[in-house]
């Protein structure tokens, strides 16, 4: 078992969330898992192909991040696992479950399965099957948000950009392009890096003359956060500052999220590589879990809810899984559709 870093501590009487917004994080990070489980259920009983990668364990910086955002307005860009990202940024549980079944009622009209989830609707950049390709993108997203208020004039362009990736990206090339570009211009950007120790099978330690990703933001001049990625309010504290420095026009900020994935790397990874210590230390950090007794313990939800909540998300997923099996394939008739830009 490789040295578990320190993992920053958060006091949570140093900020004050309402009943309201605690739900919508449980809510929401309640959704990212039951939703993957299914996906696991699915994959193995033959409804899904391909590499499907799954975010059990990392909820909290999906939620933490996302939903310190404006919905539909602001852009988020993902990865290949990007399943609850899509999720957390709004694109319909049914929509996303279409794409994983390749029906023509995904989000991505099923052509881009599990690690192309994209809608433009709800500004969702799309996933990347390579690894830190969407960081270009991303970049790109937050540079016309700027040029579009500073030199179009529209004081409405404030959007922010989230930009997720993982802890193997930042070894990339792309990671140092973008970073210096984003700070040089002070683009409206937070660059999210998922640190879940394992780039499939390679320790982050052996692959990094840096471990502590963060401090990397400051070669650029950067503001770099280290946060507990397994502590909802957290990351949301963070992601909070970080999104009103971006609207400011203070420029971007790296948030590393120290977290952990609780399944293999995708669900044809047996998952024989991590020692089983340490996959204890870290299930026993389960983020819902925690954020439960945080909610029970400060009264702002009791167990009759949370639960009424867990019901609600089991029914919203049976009814997509309805909605992907009941859904057409894309016709043979659309095999050229949507390579051209002019559709």
């Amino acid at each position: 078992m490789i040295q578990e870093r320190t993992l920053p501590t958060f006091d949570t009487n140093s900020i004050k969330i309402s009943k309201e917004e605690g739900l919508i994080l449980y809510e929401d990070m309640v959704l990212g898992r039951l939703f993957e489980d299914k996906c696991a259920e699915m994959y193995y009983r033959g409804k899904m192909f391909g590499f499907v990668h799954l975010y059990n364990g990392q909820e909290a910086v999906s939620s933490g991040v996302i939903k310190a955002m404006r919905q539909d307005e602001d852009f988020v860009c993902s990865t290949y696992r990007d399943h609850v990202h899509a999720l957390s940024a709004g694109v319909p549980a049914r929509e996303v479950m279409a794409e994983l079944f390749g029906k023509a009622t995904g989000c991505s009209k099923g052509r881009g399965g599990s690690m192309h989830m994209f809608s433009a609707e709800h500004n969702l950049l799309g996933g990347y099957a390579f690894v830190a390709e969407g960081i270009p993108v991303a970049t790109g997203a937050a540079f016309q948000s700027k040029y579009r208020r500073e030199s179009m004039g529209n004081e409405a362009a404030d959007q922010v950009t989230a930009c997720f990736f993982g802890d193997g990206a930042c070894n990339n090339g792309q990671f140092f392009e973008c970073l210096n570009m984003a700070t040089l211009w002070k683009l409206p950007i937070i660059y999210v890096v998922e640190n879940n120790k394992w780039a499939i099978g390679m320790a982050h330690e052996r692959a990094t003359s840096e471990p502590e990703i963060y401090k990397k933001a400051h070669a650029f001049g950067m503001v770099g956060v280290e946060v507990d990625g397994m502590d909802v309010l957290a990351v949301h504290s963070a992601a909070q500052e970080a999104v009103a420095r971006a609207r400011a026009g203070e420029g971007p900020t790296l948030i590393e999220a120290l977290t952990y994935r609780f399944r293999g790397h995708s669900l044809a990874d047996p998952d024989e590589l991590r020692d089983k210590e340490e996959k204890e230390y870290w299930f026993s950090r389960d983020p819902i879990k925690q954020f439960t007794a945080y909610l029970t313990e400060n009264n702002l939800a009791d167990v009759a809810q949370l639960e009424a909540i867990d019901q609600k998300i089991e029914k919203l997923i049976a009814e997509a899984v309805e909605f992907a099996t009941g859904s057409p394939e894309p016709g043979a008739d659309e095999l050229y559709r949507y390579i051209f830009a002019e559709d």
